[in-house]
C-alpha cells in the first residue's frame, strides 16, 4: 500500500505543479460549454439515430471533380483479391510483375499462386521466432525484444524485402499450381492456432535454455517445432509443389505445356536487375531526416535474409521519381493509410470527408503529427500504375491497381488527388535509376537502425 502511495505521489510530482484533478466546478464549466441552440439540437439528433459518420460527412463539394482519366498509365489487366487476409504487400510484389509475365507468355490474363508465397512466408517467419527466442534466452519475458516476439510470433503482414526474401528462397509458381484455400483466403484462426504453438514452443526451447540444454539438443528441438509448424501449414494451406507443369493457352489459341520448378519459373519472369541492388524502397517521413537511410532491426522473414531497409525522401523528390518510372512504363510497389477514401467513387482526398464540420471540432493535424501520435501510418500496400499530369508535367492526380477485387472502388481500382499523395502516402519501391543524383548519393549511405516496435512500423 505504501509503494503504490509513493508511486502516486512521484507521478503527481511528475506531472507538474499545474496538475490536479477535475473538480465539480470544472465539469460544471465544461458541462455548460455545451449549448442546446437549434442546430446542436438538430445535429444531437441526427447523430444519435446515424451510426454512419462517412455518410453524414461526405464532402458534396468533391464529388465529380475528379476523373478517373490519365496521362501515363502502365499496361495492367484484371483486379486480384486478397479476401480476408492481410497479404496486401505480397499481391503488390507480384502485381507489380504480373504484366511482364503476361506479355511474356502470351496471356490474356494471369495470376501467381499466392497460396504458394504463403506457405513459405509463414514457414520462415516461424523459424525465424524460433531464433530469436533462443537468441534472447538468457533475458527475462519482460525483456522489451521478447515480449515483442512473444506478442505476435508470425502474422500477415509484411513489405516487398519479404517477398523478395521468399521468392528469392522459394521461387513462384502460377496460380493454377497451388491455388488459395479457404485458410489462405481467411487466415485469422489458421494463425492463432500457429501463433498458441509457436509460443508453446519458444517458452519449452527458453527453459531447456535456461537448464542448460547444448546447442545440438536446442537444434534438434527448434526443428521439432518446426515439423509441427509444416504439418498446420500443410494442412491449411496444401503442400508447396518442388516441380510443377503448367498448362496454359496463350492469346494466339495455342495450348503450351511447360515443366519447371519454382525457383526456375521465378528466374525467367523477374527483370534481370530485380533485387535490393537496383530497386530501393523510398519513403516520405517527416518525422525523421530526409536523404538518409533508416533499416528496421529484425524484420524479415528469411532468418539469412535482407531486412528492410527504405531512403527517406520529401515528397517532391519521390513524385519526381515515381512520374519518371510511371512515364517508362514501369508500375512501382506502394503503400500508403487509407484515410479520406470514398469507396463509392473510388476517389481519395484530403477533405473528402469532414468530421470537424459535423462536430464542430478541431481535427487539424500535419502529417508529422499524425505519424508521431499514431493517428496515421502505413497501413496498406498497392501497385501505383498511373499518374495524370497538367500542361506543365506537375502530377495532378494519380492511381493504385487495388488487391480488394473488382468491385471494390472504381473496377478495383483507387484513384487519389496529388495532395492526398502528400498527406497519406507513405513509400514506393522504385528503380534506382529513376532516382536523382543527391538521392542516389544517399541511397548508398549507412543505414541507421530503428527497433522493429518502432512508431512507424
Amino acid at each position: 500500500m505504501k509503494k503504490r502511495l509513493l508511486s502516486a505521489a512521484l507521478s503527481l510530482v511528475l506531472l507538474g505543479a499545474s496538475a490536479q484533478e477535475l473538480t465539480p466546478d470544472d465539469v460544471k464549466e465544461i458541462r455548460s460549454s455545451f449549448v442546446k441552440d437549434a442546430s446542436t439540437t438538430a445535429l444531437q439528433n441526427i447523430l444519435t439515430q446515424e451510426s454512419n459518420l462517412r455518410s453524414l460527412t461526405l464532402n458534396h463539394a468533391l464529388q465529380g471533380k475528379t476523373d478517373h482519366y490519365f496521362k501515363y498509365r502502365v499496361d495492367v489487366k484484371g483486379i486480384t483479391d486478397q479476401h480476408q487476409s492481410g497479404r496486401c504487400w505480397m499481391f503488390t510484389s507480384m502485381n507489380v510483375l504480373r504484366p511482364s509475365v503476361m506479355k511474356q507468355f502470351g496471356l490474356s490474363e494471369f495470376d501467381f499462386s499466392h497460396n504458394y508465397c504463403y506457405f513459405w512466408d509463414l514457414f520462415e517467419k516461424s523459424n525465424l521466432f524460433l531464433e530469436n527466442v533462443l537468441a534472447t534466452a538468457d533475458r527475462g519475458m519482460t525483456d522489451r525484444d521478447v515480449e515483442f516476439f512473444f506478442k505476435s510470433p508470425v502474422g500477415d503482414g509484411g513489405v516487398w524485402n519479404l517477398f523478395y526474401n521468399v521468392a528469392e528462397k522459394y521461387g513462384v509458381v502460377p496460380q493454377s499450381v497451388m491455388p488459395e484455400t479457404a485458410h489462405s483466403n481467411s487466415t485469422s484462426q489458421m494463425r492463432s492456432v500457429l501463433n498458441e504453438l509457436l509460443r508453446r514452443g519458444g517458452y519449452e526451447l527458453r527453459g531447456m535454455a535456461a537448464a542448460g540444454a547444448s546447442p545440438k539438443r536446442l537444434e534438434t528441438a527448434k526443428k521439432e517445432l518446426l515439423k509441427e509448424v509444416y504439418r498446420v501449414l500443410a494442412l491449411c494451406l496444401g503442400e508447396p509443389p518442388v516441380t510443377f507443369v503448367w498448362r496454359y493457352e496463350g492469346t494466339d489459341g495455342e495450348l503450351h505445356t511447360l515443366e519447371t520448378t519454382p525457383q526456375e519459373f521465378y528466374r525467367s519472369i523477374i527483370p534481370d536487375d530485380y533485387g535490393p541492388d537496383s530497386y530501393i524502397m523510398i519513403m516520405n517521413d517527416p518525422t525523421r531526416e530526409y536523404y538518409k537511410v533508416y533499416e528496421i532491426r529484425n524484420y524479415r522473414n528469411t532468418f539469412e535474409g535482407v531486412n528492410w531497409v527504405y531512403l527517406n525522401l520529401p515528397n517532391d523528390v519521390i513524385k519526381r521519381a515515381a512520374v519518371a518510372s510511371l512515364r517508362a512504363g514501369e508500375a512501382m510497389y506502394a503503400s500508403c493509410d487509407v484515410k479520406q477514401y470514398d469507396s463509392a467513387s473510388g476517389v481519395c482526398d484530403p477533405g473528402m470527408f469532414d468530421y470537424a464540420s459535423l462536430f464542430g471540432v478541431r481535427l487539424d493535424m500535419d502529417k508529422k503529427a499524425r505519424i508521431l501520435t499514431r493517428q496515421s501510418g502505413s497501413a496498406h500496400a498497392m501497385a501505383l500504375i498511373a499518374v495524370d499530369t497538367d500542361e506543365n508535367e506537375v502530377p495532378v492526380k494519380w492511381q493504385f491497381e487495388n488487391s480488394w477485387g473488382p468491385d471494390a472502388g472504381h473496377n478495383g481500382y483507387m484513384t487519389f488527388t496529388d495532395a492526398w499523395f502528400d498527406e497519406y502516402m507513405f513509400r514506393l519501391v522504385i528503380n534506382r535509376r529513376y532516382l536523382d543524383e543527391r538521392s542516389l548519393k544517399a541511397a548508398a549511405s549507412e543505414p541507421e537502425e530503428l527497433p522493429a516496435w518502432d512508431y512507424m512500423f
